[in-house]
């Protein structure tokens, strides 16, 4: 009777001195072994890309801003020397305020426009495959292409800007658009907006199309206008859709390069030169590859910082 009793009470002994001391860790039976090796086996092809086209650059990048690296023969370390001449470069300061300028000025009129033209086409209804199409073609086409159109339209005298602003009688035909930097600007911004409007749109739709019907049709049901139910049911709905679109316009206006080398290559000047602009200058030009590499990595701080605050000023705030 007491054997058995005692070993009754053997499980409960070991039980609580499991809860007042170490856990007791247990074996991993053979089909979570198995799992585990299935999952690390899946996930490092994207461990070698990450690792190959993100990690090594990077180090490898950290590694420059504190040499002399040329781009023949060797280099040589100088420590803190390039983030100081970044510090001291005031084209440099220039460029961040006037890429800080210019992504205030794109970034919303890029929303507006995308989510007016995802209003437009959101409804299945004659003609709005085509106007999809039409809306998103500049972005299909390429900014790179669209910008070597625009020169020879901006041209004074013979460009088309030009002779329909005359036949308005506007002006006079004769404008020098890339010459004068607040001219060059608005041309550049006019183009930008144009082009990545279309993807703005098509993400914003998607979106839209993703909100149950019935919840609108129950606002409408009880009295919601259709401003009512734009600011209170469908943007907070779209609230990561809203993110990603900004997220992906700041950054993208942030790396701007081609639109400004094809069109205004920085001038009159160095009053148009954005950030990547300068670096490129620095690096290809100067040759200084050590003191354009500490200030990409300024850039990519600075832009990884922006996206921070958008996404957590945009995030989801649940009860």
């Amino acid at each position: 009777m007491a054997g058995a009793i005692t070993a009754r009470q053997a499980p409960t002994r070991r039980a609580a001195r499991a809860d007042h001391g170490a856990p007791v860790r247990r074996r991993r039976s053979g089909l979570e072994r198995a799992k585990a090796r299935t999952g690390l086996l899946l996930v490092t092809p994207a461990f070698i890309f990450v690792a190959v086209f993100v990690l090594i650059p990077v180090g490898f990048a950290v590694y420059l801003s504190f040499t002399n690296y040329p781009l023949i023969g060797p280099d040589h370390f100088v420590g803190l020397q390039n983030w100081a001449l970044v510090g001291q470069d005031a084209t440099f300061v220039q460029s961040v305020l006037f890429t800080l300028e210019y992504t205030a000025i794109v970034t919303p009129a890029i929303f507006v426009v995308g989510y007016g033209l995802a209003v437009l086409v959101r409804r299945r209804r004659r003609g709005s495959a085509l106007l999809r199409t039409l809306f998103f073609l500049p972005y299909v086409v390429g900014l790179v292409t669209e910008s070597f159109l625009l020169l020879l339209e901006l041209q004074p005298g013979s460009g088309g800007v030009n002779a329909v602003l005359h036949a308005l009688h506007i002006t006079n035909g004769q404008t020098a658009w890339l010459v004068h930097s607040n001219l060059a600007l608005a041309a550049v911004c006019v183009l930008v907006v144009w082009f990545a409007s279309g993807l703005t749109m098509v993400l914003l739709m998607a979106g839209m199309q993703g909100i149950p019907g019935d919840l609108l049709e129950a606002a409408a049901i009880d009295g919601a206008s259709w401003l009512d139910q734009e600011l209170r049911i469908r943007i907070p709905l779209l609230r990561k859709v809203i993110a990603m679109t900004l997220i992906i316009s700041v950054v993208g206006s942030f790396l701007a390069f081609n639109q400004f080398y094809i069109l205004t290559q920085g001038g009159p000047g160095t009053s148009t030169d954005t950030v990547v602009m300068w670096i490129y200058q620095v690096a290809f030009v100067q040759l200084h590859l050590g003191k354009a590499t500490a200030m990409s990595l300024v850039l990519v701080v600075l832009v990884g910082f922006i996206s921070f605050v958008q996404f957590f000023a945009l995030r989801d705030r649940k009860a």
